[in-house]
This record gives structure tokens, C-alpha cells and sequence, in this order.
């Protein structure tokens, strides 16, 4: 935890984890009104596509509606299954709560879109040439889980972080699978950008709780 220099830190509500979780299950009620067809156009537009990111960091420009950059940002409020939105949404309630109250909303907001976008560029680098849609929040989340981690170590957070690799392993893509023809191996679900969201929640949650602490010194 971090030191607060004897003063008692007011308890705030953590309404930016709470919008999180209701952006991310109002796009899935979203994709449940589209058609096969419209589905799968509309994760071409808003999933990571690893190729189309390459080619734009080449500097060519893709005539699309939404930019391969931003991308790096609408993929994580991307689902493929209810239950890979469930066990998400379940983790990020849990964890999050506690670290957007540590951190405050500012930076937790910055902390989240963060590490979410930074565990997606790992999942870029690992196939740059995939014409398959990467999306989920997963990546973020685990930088919460990383955050949490460290904010309470005593805790049951490795069981929590087995269950949660194990989950995401299993989980079904059955409807991703149906609508894009995705696989574990081709696409779907980022499991290099869960485990590097996570290294990245280990990294990033201490550095801002020292702008905490050099906050409150002043």
C-alpha cells in the first residue's frame, strides 16, 4: 500500500470503474442486436486488426472510418461471448473498485486505458501479419489485477490470478468462432496481452502512487 503520511485517505466512490463496466456491457447488448454480417463488420472497424495497425505505423493510410491507432482503445470495450464479458466484468468490479479509490479517478482512468492499450501493442508484436480481430478488456484488467497485486499481496490474489488465466483458457469463443472464424490460435482471445497486462499493472500502479505521495508532501 502506499504510505499516507498519517492522514486517514477519504473514501471516494469509484464511478469510473462503475462506467467502465457499463460501456462494456452496453456494447455487447449492442453486438447482440447486429446481424452475423453487421458483426463482423463492425469488430473489422473497431477490434485491433494486427495487419492494418502494421501498415499504418509503415505510414499508410487506411481509408476507414475509425483510425487503426484508435483501435488500440475501442478493442477493450470489445466482447466475444457472454461469458468472456461475465468473467471480466466480475474481475473488474472486484478489483477495480479498490485501485480507481487508491489511485483516484483521474489517474485510474489513465492507469486502465493504459494498460490496456500497452498489453494490445504486445499482442500486435507477437503477429503483425494476423488478419484476425483482437478485442477484449482483458489486457486492462489484468493490469488491475497486477495493481491489486501489489496494493494487497496478503491476499488470496495468485488464487485469484489462476482462476482467471484458467477462465480465459477455457472460455468460449463459440460465438466469435461462429461469426469470424476465429481460434485460440488465430485470433479471439489475446492471451499475450492478458499476461503482459498484467506485468504492465505490476509496473505502472507504483509509479503513480508516488505522484501520490509527492502530492501529498507538497
Amino acid at each position: 500500500m502506499f504510505p499516507l503520511h498519517g492522514k486517514k485517505q477519504a473514501r471516494i466512490t469509484p464511478y469510473i470503474n462503475y462506467g467502465l463496466i457499463g460501456i462494456n456491457v452496453l456494447v455487447f447488448l449492442y453486438e447482440l442486436s447486429l446481424s452475423n454480417a453487421q458483426l463482423d463488420q463492425f469488430f473489422q472497424l473497431y477490434a485491433l486488426i494486427p495487419q492494418e495497425l502494421t501498415t499504418s505505423f509503415a505510414g499508410v493510410v487506411i481509408n476507414q472510418l475509425v483510425p487503426e491507432l484508435a483501435t488500440l482503445f475501442t478493442s477493450q470495450f470489445l466482447h466475444g461471448s457472454l461469458f468472456h464479458l461475465i468473467s471480466n466484468m466480475v474481475f473488474l468490479l472486484i478489483l477495480g473498485n479498490n485501485i480507481e479509490t487508491r489511485l483516484g479517478h483521474f489517474k485510474y482512468i489513465i492507469f486502465y486505458l493504459t494498460c490496456g492499450v500497452l498489453a494490445a501493442l504486445c499482442q500486435w508484436f507477437t503477429a503483425m501479419d494476423s488478419t484476425m480481430p483482437s478485442l477484449g478488456a482483458s489486457g486492462a484488467i489484468f493490469g488491475v489485477l497486477g495493481a491489486y497485486f501489489i496494493h494487497s499481496p496478503r491476499t488470496l490474489v495468485r488464487v485469484l490470478i489462476g482462476i482467471f488465466i484458467l477462465k480465459n483458457v477455457m472460455s468460449g469463443v463459440n460465438d466469435l468462432q461462429r461469426v469470424a472464424n476465429m481460434t485460440v490460435e488465430t485470433g479471439g482471445v489475446a492471451y499475450w496481452a492478458n499476461i503482459t497486462g498484467f506485468v504492465f499493472g505490476l509496473l505502472l500502479y507504483p509509479l503513480l502512487g508516488l505522484l501520490n505521495n509527492n502530492q501529498q508532501q507538497e
